[in-house]
């Protein structure tokens, strides 16, 4: 192996005068650098002092790590520095060097300083790296001199030179004679920046102090912790773990991850986990007055099987510091930090203060929880308050249990009337659901005040508590029922109101708050009087409400709806209908003629409904554009579409928790079916242009005048949608059907265009009645509201005595099937005897069969003789 030799210079001798004006100087130097404090200054010196005396380059200042046998650089010449610019420049700054490779060790083993030619040693095995990147930025020699501190090396100075040969014996006089006072020096600069480190230190902690102060919630530790531990290390994370009240465990109470990334899953893990406390790490750190240093891999080859060591190993932890929390005599918890190296004083200071705040915090949260629960007392006093009924109560005690005191209602018993006996009031089942049987049994049974168990909490002031592994010990019957619930002790209290006992309460928790506990029972004990005073006074009142009935007039029309007009058998059927169909939320089918009033309906089914208290959304759907149909019904974002300037709500949404009345139905597009289709099914909908699904709960009631039956045959509506709308269909008669109710829908219509036109219309003449009865209203309702509009701005006077029929009637028309296999005389026979029906049996004169037939009177007699038609065919 070639050896590292010293390089040999050749500069020739300086002159007496020269040596004379080197010495004095470097005398000045040397009383320079007895006085230097700061990095800064000595570099300073060697650019003015020993650069104007020689020729170099640039110098460098490495100083000895003796416990790993490396060294690195201390003082850098970044200013004259030729490698600067190079690719690795950073690398070397912050590199270790091994003080074992041969170069280095020719230096350790000199007595003064020694120089070498880069050429001849770059390349060497085991030279290290810098000597090559100088090379390559032109640097062709370098010298190296110890510095040593109480006759040990503490480090060594590096000066390089872009000529060969720069380093005269005389230079290396020098610098052997200056080593001494630079030794000093760097010396002096480390004890100089030791002190300003326990300065920074000591200012850190009064900072961090009064950070800490401030603290009062978690949330501000977290940040305050942050930030401390930032400024130790900015890739660092921690956790600080919290003794939890069982005092057995510990759970994560605030952390940071710092710059590291990690799996979610895990981070969430973690965080809802608990561990105990003795677990062979955790319990070390509490025990521990240092930071204790750990090896994740190490702790685990150990055999700890704490389930997050496995999980830092898989987050990338190595090595973690474990600080205990601990304020006087009392640990309050961890802190573990992701940091190999640290001031163990100034770690100490950090968690001290961490200790204090989270006593405060503690202490702190106490006072809240206090408050809290005075808070919920209160609001718990006002829901009890609105109580009116055992089912009212049994959801104030269920919400409140579950949601504040994380818990069940095992069983509440009230005294009876004989003050003796103890019935059953309420309690949750499924508390008990392991044992089912066992607890149906028990609670059916009676018990009395005297029973031991109730005897005693009856007695006590602030009730009782029973654990349920003693009592079944003492062989209690309960003790193997309240088992199967895992919970660990049986809570009961009195119920009273005033001074009276009024019943029991009793609950299966691991630990309740006693304030909390005597508050609720004060309340429902309350609230139990109030419901049995209540219910006595609802007994009272349905027994009068029962008599009230009895005294009432029976009603004929059993389904009465004000809104619409008509009381005949048809319209009967059809409210009978809308009060089965109103209370469910079932989708409703409405199909009948134009104008049989769909709509009217509709508006009375909503407003039978639950749903009454919100408007009923209509949609006419043969009025919207092919190109809209989606938009009005589903909405849309802004910029769905050319012209969606503005996000709009749909119909369907615009409905929710309401009645969407989809009418015309049979006119939508099939594509726009699809998609009606999807929403009815699913239940939700997406904005046209939206990425997010949006709940409704819509009540469907679609009208149509059309026979769906047969635009599913002929392809023109999905058979999916019929199926899905034809949940439950109401057929409305046409009004030719409904003879009976002309007459009323005359009078209201009369009444109503008479105020709008201003004309006093007191009277409707009889043969009015008569010829609005013959007529067969091809548009049913609606024509005859519109003629008789017509007929009130035409009249003269202020009777109605005339009306303005059409003279098209198609009174006479059958289906076609209707005609098959019969003969003619059948046929006009059944043809005159529906006419007769029509004209309420009248024969002849104004709005009479013959009028319609446009035969005389005599004639149609003759007829009616003729085909054996009497009374008894048309007055059925």
């Amino acid at each position: 192996m070639k050896s590292a030799k010293p390089s040999v210079s050749e500069t020739p001798a300086p002159s007496r005068g020269t040596l004379e004006r080197t010495r004095k100087l470097l005398s000045e130097l040397g009383d320079d650098i007895t006085k230097v404090r700061d990095k800064n200054d000595l570099l300073i010196l060697f650019k003015k002092r020993i650069k104007g005396l020689y020729h170099l380059t640039h110098t460098i200042v490495t100083l000895i790590d003796y416990k790993d046998e490396t060294y690195g650089s201390f003082l850098l010449d970044n200013e004259a520095s030729a490698i600067r610019s190079h690719p690795r420049y950073q690398e070397m700054v912050h590199s270790r060097f091994s003080l074992n490779e041969p170069v280095i060790q020719s230096v350790l083993q000199a007595d003064g300083p020694i120089s070498f030619l880069l050429e001849e040693i770059m390349d060497l095995p085991g030279s290290p790296a810098y000597l090559r990147v100088n090379y390559e930025k032109g640097i062709r020699e370098i010298l190296m001199t110890r510095l040593m501190k109480e006759g040990k090396p503490m480090g060594f100075i590096h000066i390089y030179s872009d000529k060969p040969g720069s380093f005269s014996s005389e230079f290396r006089d020098v610098m052997k004679d200056i080593a001494p006072q630079l030794s000093g020096a760097v010396s002096n600069i480390i004890k100089n920046e030791e002190l300003l480190n326990k300065e920074k230190e000591k200012s850190f902690l009064l900072d961090f102090s009064s950070d800490i102060a401030t603290v009062r919630t978690k949330e501000e530790l977290a940040r305050a912790v942050r930030s401390a531990i930032g400024k130790l290390n900015q890739k660092s994370g921690y956790v600080i773990r919290r003794i939890n009240e069982d005092n057995v465990s510990m759970s994560p109470y605030v952390y940071d991850l710092g710059e590291w990334q990690h799996d979610q899953k895990i981070i969430s893990a973690l965080e809802k986990a608990r561990y105990p406390i003795n677990d062979g790490l955790q319990n070390r750190v509490l025990d521990s007055p240092i930071p204790l240093l750990f090896n994740v891999d190490r702790e685990i080859q150990r055999g700890i099987t704490s389930p997050y060591l496995q999980s830092w190993k898989a987050m990338g932890f190595k090595n973690f510091l474990g600080v205990r929390l601990r304020n006087a005599d009392t640990n309050h918890g961890i802190l573990f930090l992701d940091i190999e190296e640290v001031n163990v004083p100034l770690l100490q200071g950090i968690c001290s203060q961490i200790s204090i705040a989270l006593a405060n915090i503690m202490a702190n949260e106490q006072i809240s929880r206090k408050q809290e629960e005075q808070a919920f007392l209160l609001d718990f006093s006002n829901d009890i308050t609105q109580v009116r009924t055992k089912q009212d109560l049994q959801h104030a005690i269920f919400r409140v249990l579950d949601k504040t005191m994380h818990t069940q209602l095992a069983m509440i018993r009230v005294i009876d009337d004989d003050g003796f006996h103890m019935s059953p009031f309420m309690y949750d089942p499924t508390l008990f659901e392991k044992a089912k049987v066992d607890f149906d049994k028990m609670s059916a049974n009676k018990v009395t005040i005297e029973e031991t168990y109730n005897a005693q909490v009856l007695a006590s002031k602030e009730g009782l508590m029973f654990n349920v592994e003693e009592e079944l010990k003492s062989g209690n019957a309960y003790a193997k029922l309240w088992k199967t619930t895992g919970l660990k002790n049986v809570y009961s209290l009195p119920l009273r109101a005033g001074d009276k006992n009024i019943g029991t309460i009793w609950l299966l928790a691991n630990r309740l708050s006693k304030l909390v506990l005597q508050g609720i029972c004060s309340q429902i004990s309350i609230a139990i009087a109030n419901i049995q005073a209540n219910e006595k006074l609802l007994a009272y009142k349905k027994q009068l409400e029962v008599e009230n009935d009895y005294l009432k007039e029976q009603i004929k029309t059993i389904y009465n709806f004000s809104e619409i007009i008509g009381s005949g058998a048809e319209m009967q059927k059809v409210y009978r209908l809308i009060s089965l169909v109103a209370d469910s939320n079932s989708t409703v089918l409405l199909l009948g003629e134009t104008g049989t009033g769909k709509e009217l309906i509709a508006r009375a089914i909503h407003n039978a409904s639950p749903r009454k208290d919100k408007l009923m959304v209509k949609v006419n759907c043969a009025a919207l554009p092919a190109n809209l149909i989606e938009s009005e019904l589903f909405g849309h974002e802004r910029g769905a579409f050319t012209g969606a300037i503005d996000r709009r709500i749909g119909k369907f949404e615009l409905g929710n928790n309401s009645t969407l009345f989809l009418d015309e139905i049979g006119e939508l597009p099939l594509e726009a079916q699809s998609k009606l289709l999807r929403v009815i099914q699913e239940r939700e909908l997406e904005r046209l242009g939206g990425k997010h699904t949006i709940k409704i709960d819509v009540r469907l009631i679609a009208a149509t005048n059309r026979n769906l039956e047969e635009e599913v045959k002929a392809g023109r509506f999905r058979a999916d949608l019929y199926f899905r709308l034809n949940v439950f269909p109401i057929h409305l008669p046409p009004l030719r059907d409904r003879l009976e109710d002309i007459e009323a829908l005359t009078q209201f219509f009369v009444q109503k265009y008479s105020r709008n036109s201003g004309r006093k219309i007191k009277k409707v003449a009889p043969k009015v009645i008569q010829q609005l009865r013959s007529y067969t209203w091809p548009g049913n309702v609606r024509e005859l509201e519109h003629l008789i509009e017509r007929s009130i701005l035409l009249a003269a006077d202020g009777t109605l005595d005339d009306v303005y029929i059409p003279r098209h009637t198609d009174a006479g028309k059958q289906e076609p099937a209707y005609l098959l296999n019969r003969s003619l005389e059948e046929v006009e026979r059944g043809y005159i005897i529906e006419i007769l029906k029509r004209c309420a049996g009248k024969i002849s004169g104004a709005g009479s069969a013959a009028e319609i037939l446009k035969i005389p009177g005599n004639t149609l007699h003759s007829k009616m003789k003729k085909l054996g038609i009497s009374k008894s065919d048309y007055f059925a």
